[in-house]
């Protein structure tokens, strides 16, 4: 007797409901689900990095700094996905078909990898170009200290910042500043800058 064919496209709600009960994070888009590859301990280590330093500005600011436990949704092209770290400003919009993924970031950041630094700065940028609010994207090196920002410009196109080795990047959307000495904190070994 045959096997009956694999199940080949879920609804968002079975989506949720399989992300519910798993242990690790996947993507959804058109049907399909995408799990997400595990970081590595200094990737970890940039994204808590850039969440704190951005935090301690914001501090009594209606903005709020989420880590990568929150998802976001892309409603005008149903990409769900967890970014590293995730800014909104004023009230929160929650997704009306799930009410923990957000719709509403000012500001999103990667932390770019060998096996996702293609989709972020291709694919995944042109889901996130899709989201009304948001006016930064930001992608962090894992390779060298480089962070590199888009932002968006009132005409809608999108202008690179791209900010090396010792320099601060400037966040202008919500009014803070990058220093990468404090982004990249302890992440090469080896070098000054390692925590010990």
């Amino acid at each position: 007797m045959a096997e009956p064919a694999r199940k080949l496209t879920f609804t968002f709600a079975e989506y949720l409901a399989r992300e519910q009960g798993s242990e690790a994070k996947h993507e959804y888009l058109n049907g399909e689900i995408f799990a997400m590859a595990g970081g590595t301990p200094e990737h970890g280590l940039m994204a808590v990095n850039v969440a704190s330093v951005l935090r301690g500005q914001l501090v009594g600011r209606r903005c709020r700094v989420y880590n990568s436990d929150v998802r976001v949704r892309v409603r005008a092209t149903g990409l769900a996905t967890y970014p590293d770290v995730s800014v909104v400003c004023g009230a929160l919009e929650r997704d009306p078909e799930d009410e923990n993924s957000i719709l509403n970031p000012v500001v999103l950041i990667e932390v770019l990898s060998p096996s996702s630094e293609a989709y972020d700065r291709g694919e995944k940028f042109a889901h996130y170009q899709a989201i009304p609010s948001l006016r930064e994207y930001v992608l962090v090196s894992y390779q060298r200290r480089r962070v590199e920002v888009l932002r968006r410009n009132d005409d809608g196109t999108w202008t690179l910042h791209d900010v090396r080795e010792s320099g601060v990047a400037e966040l202008s959307s919500i009014g803070c500043r990058l220093p990468l000495d404090e982004v990249y904190l302890g992440v090469f070994e080896g070098s000054e800058e390692e925590v010990g």
